[in-house]
């Protein structure tokens, strides 16, 4: 998801969202730790991904806008 996209958001979507990403990172943790194939690269987006939103939101809640 771009950075745009993103930043039309609402707080509670975005919220939400981070949250599914964060389950979804937890999952293909838990694979690489029980040796099942996960997609490297995709760890690092997640990661990206969730870092992006959290920073939009934190901007959000303090009146920044971009």
């Amino acid at each position: 998801m771009k950075a745009v996209e993103i930043k039309g958001m609402e707080p509670a979507a975005l919220a939400a969202a981070v949250e599914k990403l964060r389950r979804e990172l937890l999952e293909m943790r838990c694979k690489v730790a029980l040796g099942e194939d996960v997609r490297p690269h995709r760890i690092k987006e997640s990661r990206r991904e969730i870092a992006r939103m959290l920073t939009i939101l934190g901007n959000k809640d303090k009146g920044v806008k971009a």
